[in-house]
């Protein structure tokens, strides 16, 4: 069984906002002639790698709510701008949107089993869910309706 990540998206007010900032960083990379691709930089390299990349995501928390996914496809060493080394988790580009669950703000990063882990936003009742503005999706939320 596979295990994830949970982690603040500290900056994004929008699950647009963190796609349209990650496609600018993989643009600075093609400009600078390095291998374009999504990470996340953190302190610790998490101790249970083989099931996180067993299908695991890392599940972004976006304003207080559990919004969107990235498959974790891999962990690499880096240094931070101040010299420091970290751990890069790296990403798969795509980002799924997923049923928006309120979560408490936390310091770093979480496991989240697969059982705890919000379903992909899919095709519902009135459509294809993803693809509804953000608003609307967090008022559908409130309401009890997705």
């Amino acid at each position: 069984m596979s295990l994830n990540l949970v982690k603040l998206c500290v900056g994004a007010a929008s699950v647009e906002d963190l796609a349209s900032w990650q496609k600018g960083r993989l643009a600075e990379q093609k400009a600078r002639g390095e291998a374009m691709r999504i990470f996340h930089a953190t302190f610790q390299m998490p101790k249970r790698q083989a099931e996180l990349l067993d299908g695991g995501s890392l599940y972004w928390v976006i304003k207080g709510v559990i919004q969107v996914r990235q498959r974790v496809v891999g962990f690499d060493e880096g240094t931070r701008e101040d010299g420091s080394s970290c751990c890069l988790i790296l990403l798969d580009t795509a980002l799924v949107p997923v049923r928006p669950v309120p979560r408490r703000a936390f310091q770093g990063w979480r496991y989240l089993t697969a059982d705890d882990a919000p379903k992909d936003l899919g095709h519902g009742p009135g459509g294809d869910l993803a693809s509804f503005p953000p608003k609307l999706r967090q008022e559908l939320l409130e309401l009890c309706l997705i």
